[in-house]
Formats: C-alpha cells, structure tokens, sequence
C-alpha cells in the first residue's frame, strides 16, 4: 500500500455542544482558543450544559486532515495514541471505516477528549484534555509506512510535549532519510510563544509546506499585513499557505503569490476548518492540480466543514465530482 499523506498528530474524541457567550463568560472561558484542561472540569462544563445536544466525533487536528483526504479519495495513514475505552475503540472504527490505516497500539489509559463549545458566531472554543493521546512517541512512528507516502503531516500541537514532539521530529528524520516530503500546521497562535525555535528551525529546515492561520503568521513573524507574513516565512519555507479565514487564502510557491478566494456560505461551526483547507491543498498536490487550484479545493472544504456542524464532510466524494467542483 502506498499513501498520500502519512499523518503525526493527537487522537482525540470531540464532544461539541453549542452555548452562548454568555455562558462562556459565566464560566470563565476564554473565547476562540484551545486551553487544555482535566476531566473533572470537561464533566462540570457538560454537566452545566446539561439537556444540550452533544455531537461525537474522532478528531484530533491532524487527524481531521487525514480524514479530509480520505473523504476526498486519497489514501492515508496516521499515528495518533487511543486507550483501551469506549471512546478509543470508537476512534479507532471510525478510522478504518474510512480505509485509514492506523497501526499505533491502544494502550491503558483515557483516550483524550475535547470539549468544544460552538457560540452563534460559529467560533468554537475548545476545552482538551490529551489523555493518552500525550503518551504517543518515537517508538509509534512506522518508517515502512512514511517510506511509502508523498507527504508526512505534522501537526504542531505535538510540539507542546516532550514525548509528543519527540515522535513529531522521529517522523521528520524519517520523511528526510526516505525522501518523502514534509507538511507542518502550526495548529494555534499560543503555540508559537511556546514553540518558536522549534517551529523556525523547521520552517528554515526540511519543512516544504507551512500551513498556518493569519494570527499564527503574525505571532510568527511579527509583521501586521498577511501578505508581509506570507512573503516573511516564504523566504525560508518552499511553500506556505497562509488562511484568512472567510476571505481565503494565500498560497505562496516559487516566489509567487497566488490569491485563492473564499467561498461564502452561512457559517455554522468554524471547528476543523483550517484542517479540511489543508485537507483539500495536500489532496490536491498530491493528485497533479497546480497550487492554486490546490487553494480552491481547501476553500471548497473548509466551506463544507463550516456550514455543518462537525469537522467532517457530508460525503465521500469522486474525482468526477471534485473536477466539477473545480471547473
């Protein structure tokens, strides 16, 4: 078997369930981020939610690109950490269902969940807690299976932890060592304070690809205008494809710029749509479109995955149908 894109990243369950601001001030939430957390306060935020509907679905943000891929035709592989529960058996089957092959052994432990509170704006703001997932290392990365992919994927929420971001650059040796080429997100503006030297001896080094949002390009280079940014991180990475959330994106690739526009649509849940952008671009120069057309089919995703709850899209689809999409 041969993959497109092998990807690195966390397992984690999501529960969403939609509130107010409101209730994200009541509870001392900060709004439109991240923020890792324990089990106790995900059953008490649950529990204040109580009678709201919660909707399940295995992701993790590197994992929701896979999936992307997959739903779009591609043939993928990931590593990511489950434990031996209900939800880590439910992640698990969800994976495969798509054709996923995902070799990583579940072990003891809670397989990690999050919490994501999805306010009327559409802005989700999730509550994680890693579990096992915080436990996947060098040991779980398959060198058969990176030798046979166009891409590895790395997600850069891994960097926060030691064992975690050991396995991320295990998969970035190895991608080198087999000529494969290699793809990071920078998954969220707080990582950069934390992770900076990491993330730009990375970016001046052997990663070909950088996806990352507008905040995270201006926490990353300081400047103020995303074009600035693009160019800035362009001079040392080979391609960047920056988002800009409903006004698109900005793919760069041998010194120039290509602007991809967004595609409107009434936004519902913005969960997991920067992962099916990155789904649609890495499908897309994996499969022989050009760099641009590769942004649009992003944007087409990421429009899909915000119009509908749940960082999934509505249905596998065919190649006749993502070249009609396209044309």
């Amino acid at each position: 078997m041969t993959y497109d894109v092998y990807g690195v990243g966390n397992a984690i369950m999501d529960l969403q369930v939609r509130c107010d601001d409101a209730f994200l001030s009541a509870n001392g939430i900060d709004k439109g981020i991240m923020t890792l957390t324990d089990p106790e306060r995900q059953q008490a935020i649950l529990h204040a939610l109580a009678g709201h509907q919660i909707h399940y679905c295995s992701g993790g943000s590197a994992a929701n690109t896979i999936v992307g891929i997959a739903d779009l035709g591609g043939k993928t592989a990931y590593a990511g950490k489950t434990g031996r529960d209900d939800f880590g058996r439910r992640y698990l089957d969800e994976m495969r269902k798509l054709d996923i092959a995902i070799e990583v052994a579940a072990d003891d432990g809670d397989t990690g969940t999050c919490v994501v509170l999805i306010t009327p704006d559409a802005q989700r703001t999730m509550l994680t807690h890693l579990g096992i997932s915080a436990t996947l290392s060098e040991a779980d990365i398959r060198e058969e299976d990176i030798a046979r992919s166009q891409y590895v994927y790395v997600e850069g929420y891994l960097f926060a932890g030691d064992s975690t971001k050991a396995a991320a650059l295990k998969a970035i040796e190895l991608a080198r060592k087999n000529g494969v080429k290699i793809a990071l997100t920078i998954s969220d503006p707080f990582l950069v304070d934390l992770c900076r030297d990491s993330f730009m001896e990375l970016i001046e080094g052997p990663v070909n690809l950088l996806f990352c949002n507008e905040q995270e390009a201006q926490a990353l280079t300081g400047c103020a205008d995303p074009i600035d940014c693009a160019h800035a991180i362009h001079r040392h990475c080979d391609n960047v494809a920056l988002t800009l959330g409903k006004n698109g994106s900005i793919i760069m690739h041998k010194g120039e710029a290509f602007p991809v526009e967004g595609v409107s649509v009434d936004a519902i849940d913005t969960t997991g749509a920067g992962d099916m952008y990155a789904a649609g671009v890495l499908y897309g120069i994996t499969h022989g479109l050009g760099w641009q057309k590769a942004g649009h089919l992003g944007s087409h995703a990421a429009a899909q995955i915000v119009s509908r709850l749940g960082a999934r899209l509505p249905r596998r689809y065919t190649h006749d149908e993502i070249k009609a999409l396209l044309d």
